[in-house]
């Protein structure tokens, strides 16, 4: 995967209103400018960004995507897609031990 390439396209959206008109009109066309392969192009217009952070796109970035909610992504999708993601970098978290029964 191409993160900065991802990375690339969620920042545009945050920033050019021009280029979010056409990424919502014609997701193809709006992202054959852009070096992406084809599952990186169909995550981005499935809207799946947990994929997209699993595999090192900037979470920041991804969350321009619901600004204005492009290619449909509400912040309640975006929330659980994210939610049940998975990222091998980050160590999972541990029940705190007062929270244990004793």
């Amino acid at each position: 995967m191409t993160a900065y390439m991802i990375d690339k396209v969620c920042h545009r959206v945050g920033h050019d209103d021009a280029f979010r008109a056409a990424l919502d009109a014609d997701p193809e066309a709006a992202l054959a400018e852009f070096d992406l392969t084809d599952d990186e192009r169909a995550w981005l217009i499935a809207g799946e960004v947990g994929r997209l952070f699993e595999l090192g796109a900037h979470p920041y970035l991804l969350g321009h995507l619901t600004r204005h909610e492009t290619l449909g992504i509400t912040v309640d999708a975006f929330s659980r897609r994210m939610v049940a993601a998975r990222d091998e970098r980050i160590p999972p978290l541990e029940p705190a031990g007062y929270l244990t029964a004793t």
